[in-house]
């Protein structure tokens, strides 16, 4: 493969495991291959998919999660599988997994990174510094992103990192990683990617702030619940805030009606995962007693996202692939206005393969309905 083609993308929208495996083999048959990273429907029969795809993939690195939806090589896609491969000339990638997340301190982060490092080193790719950045994929059900994400930051320094949490198509039953030939839960996989190729990490957002605050009065950070929001049942105060009836509150009115915490300057959605029987709300990311929420309102999401990638190419060039992670809300919010085609075409036309996610991670942060990313050149940089 040349320096224009770095890599092989692939998808398959047969709903039988042999097929897609077979044919995403077909897709990535070639020798310069050396790692496959795949996103994969929950509806597959993980174990028959697991099976298949360590038949077809034997001589290569292979891990991946299922989603919330794919984007595959034609945009978005539902049900289905895609993956990409990796040509050894232009990459190193080094993989660890972490189980039994609620154990893993800032000590085993260290060994980790350091081992990844090594490893990586021993390619001779190129430099460390510089030249990697480390992606990650999370059981999007663990509750454990932020205690992970705070000691992998620690433990990578200098070295840029983003990821997503793993879905199940909106079930909110189980998540899964695989690595080591299966599907696993409460475990997430760091792959450290070091290249010879100009790279940037990057995570976008349309959200625009409003004037309604919305403090947190009673809540259970360990699980993600709040209670009470200004004293008074969370649901019902958050749909008076929004103007709907506590009864009518779904996926669809979360992605719309968004609500963040501000962080210095800026503001981070804490997105809304489902009303329980007691009238709290339980959330995909941190919450804890005495933060105080902001209402956002959702700007234009393909404007923003055609302009952030617009700025990436002023930096590295025409990217050869971005590699992304997009929050299911932000799908969802596409069908529910009608722009899913527009969206899914920009990701077609820039080369963009990926999953929608439970959750986004940025530089140690679990943040929710952004699309957070990598864009890879085509410059050589060593």
């Amino acid at each position: 493969m040349t320096q224009e083609n770095a890599f092989l993308t692939a998808s398959s929208f047969s709903n039988n495991p042999a097929t897609a495996a077979a044919e995403l083999k077909q897709q990535l048959s070639s020798t310069e291959i050396s790692s496959v990273i795949f996103f994969c429907s929950a509806e597959y029969d993980l174990q028959a998919l697991s099976f298949a795809l360590n038949e077809n993939f034997q001589t290569v690195k292979l891990v991946g999660c299922t989603t919330a939806g794919e984007i595959t090589p034609n945009g978005y896609g539902q049900g289905c599988i895609t993956a990409i491969g990796f040509e050894k000339q232009g990459f190193a990638l080094e993989i660890a997994a972490i189980e039994c997340l609620e154990d893993f301190e800032l000590t085993d982060a260290q060994k980790l990174v350091d081992q990844l490092i090594n490893d990586c080193r021993s390619h001779e790719t190129a430099p460390i510094k510089g030249n990697t950045f480390a992606l990650t994929l999370l059981d999007g059900l663990s509750i454990q992103e932020e205690n992970v994400l705070v000691a992998l930051n620690a433990a990578l320094g200098s070295i840029p990192h983003f990821g997503g949490s793993a879905g199940d198509d909106i079930h909110l039953a189980k998540t899964h990683v695989f690595f080591d030939g299966e599907f696993h839960t409460d475990a997430a996989v760091i792959m450290l990617i070091n290249t010879i190729y100009d790279f940037e990490v990057f995570s976008t957002h349309h959200m625009h702030q409003e004037h309604e605050k919305l403090v947190v009065t009673a809540a259970d950070a360990e699980t993600r619940t709040v209670y009470e929001l200004n004293a008074e049942p969370a649901a019902v105060e958050y749909a008076r805030v929004i103007g709907v009836n506590v009864d009518d509150l779904n996926h669809e009115v979360f992605a719309l009606n968004p609500i963040a915490v501000k962080l210095g300057d800026e503001f981070f959605v804490r997105s809304i995962q489902q009303v329980n029987d007691d009238l709290s709300l339980k959330f995909y990311c941190a919450v804890e007693n005495g933060i105080v929420l902001t209402e956002m309102k959702p700007g234009d999401l393909a404007s923003d996202l055609l302009k952030k990638i617009d700025e990436i190419k002023a930096r590295i060039g025409e990217p050869q692939l971005i590699l992304g992670c997009d929050c299911f809300l932000r799908r969802l919010e596409c069908e529910r206005l009608g722009y899913s085609e527009s969206v899914s075409e920009i990701l077609r036309q820039n080369n963009v393969i990926g999953f929608n996610t439970y959750g986004e991670q940025m530089e140690g942060m679990h943040i929710n309905q952004t699309f957070t990313a990598v864009a890879i050149g085509r410059n050589v940089n060593v």
